[in-house]
């Protein structure tokens, strides 16, 4: 059985995650378990999560999950913004809740485009990092 999609593809925050990921060298998106998804190789952005013990998508469906370097977790996750997303969380991830950054308009999004390149550069192939630094 197929897994509902857990998005709305009209979404503004998602219109911009997905214009930041989709400029990075060899990025492409997929739905995977009703999410979007970007990846290379492996994936370094999933929009929207949920927190262990509670798998209501709402609270946290309009959210960038990403790889940080393990040095800056610390600091994101005591930021009220930032979430341990189920799953993913005990491998590294954080989420970053975009709500709570303010309406599509006011979100910092070269912080955001930050955290999505940390991400990339740690799942990425070492060509298309190079690719990333030569730009």
């Amino acid at each position: 059985m197929a897994h509902p999609m857990m998005f709305d593809a009209s979404d503004p925050y998602l219109t911009r995650v997905r214009e930041i990921c989709l400029r990075m060298p060899g990025a492409d998106e997929k739905v995977s378990h009703g999410r979007p998804t970007f990846f290379t190789t492996k994936v370094f952005v999933t929009y929207g999560g949920t927190v262990k013990g509670d798998h209501d998508p709402e609270p946290h469906g309009q959210s960038v999950l990403v790889l940080p370097d393990a040095d800056d977790r610390p600091a994101l996750l005591g930021d009220d913004r930032f979430f341990e997303p189920a799953y993913l969380g005990p491998s590294g991830w954080v989420g970053l809740d975009l709500r709570a950054c303010g309406p599509p308009d006011a979100v910092d999004w070269a912080e955001v485009t930050e955290l999505v390149d940390a991400s990339y550069r740690r799942t990425a192939p070492v060509r298309l990092v190079r690719e990333l630094d030569a730009r």
